[in-house]
């Protein structure tokens, strides 16, 4: 008699369970979140980590135009890896690795990497491009090449004009922007705001990558100089 209870006993404590595993509610395990390190998909990814400062799409962000098919082009994949893994000194760009204090693995690095090649670049490099990274710049020849090339759009001091009304001289942005991500700018151009690439300054008259480096220089020697330990600024 006793042990024909203990058999009803568990006979009822099974569909009870049987009964609750199908509630209406229940989340199945398919519905449950992936871990951050198991997310494998590249719209997840760049979403998450790189849309708001790049913008939705890779395009219009406050950073720079990650789909400009000239920029992807240009750059290689140690490069961008690179970028993408270690952040770029000197910016608000942080590290994404874990090994240099960021939230993704290795792996999801390679995904978002694969993924803006598959989608944003198209063709091989175009023939005499300025490299990316350089330096040896002069600012004197600078000034020179910015009258001639740039100062139609961004005015005679770089403080802008109507048709490009930004300063590119002011303070703030020369203190958040690095030497490199000027001359990728100046190099890739910006396809989402109209900027041209070196080709375009004024079309038919490229920039050579000594020119390039000269206008790096000239908006350097502009950047605001802070001494270490005070706010103050050195004039």
């Amino acid at each position: 008699m006793r042990m024909r209870r203990i058999g009803a006993a568990a006979v009822l404590a099974l569909v009870f369970v049987a009964a609750c595993d199908g509630l209406p509610g229940k989340p199945k395990e398919s519905d449950r979140p992936l871990s951050p390190w198991q997310v494998k998909s590249f719209t997840v990814l760049f979403s998450g980590n790189c849309a708001g400062c790049h913008g939705a799409g890779g395009r219009f962000g406050a950073a720079y135009e990650l789909a400009n098919p000239t920029f992807q082009a240009l750059v290689d994949d140690a490069a961008l890896t690179g970028i993408v893994s270690q952040g770029m000194a000197g910016t608000a760009m942080p590290p994404f690795a874990h090994k240099y204090g960021g939230f993704l693995t290795d792996a999801q690095i390679g995904i978002l990497v694969d993924g803006m090649r598959r989608r944003w670049r198209v063709g091989a490099a175009p023939p005499n491009a300025p490299p990316l990274a350089g330096g040896g710049g002069d600012p004197a020849r600078g000034a020179q090449v910015f009258a001639r090339s740039c100062a139609p759009c961004h005015g005679a001091d770089g403080e802008g004009s109507p048709k490009a009304p930004g300063s590119i001289v002011d303070p703030s942005y020369l203190t958040l922007v690095s030497d490199d991500a000027i001359r990728t700018l100046i190099v890739a151009g910006r396809t989402d705001l109209g900027h041209p690439d070196w080709r375009g300054y004024p079309p038919g008259q490229p920039l050579s990558a000594q020119q390039v480096a000269d206008v790096v220089a000239w908006m350097a020697a502009k950047r605001p100089r802070f001494v270490p330990g005070s706010y103050a600024r050195n004039p």
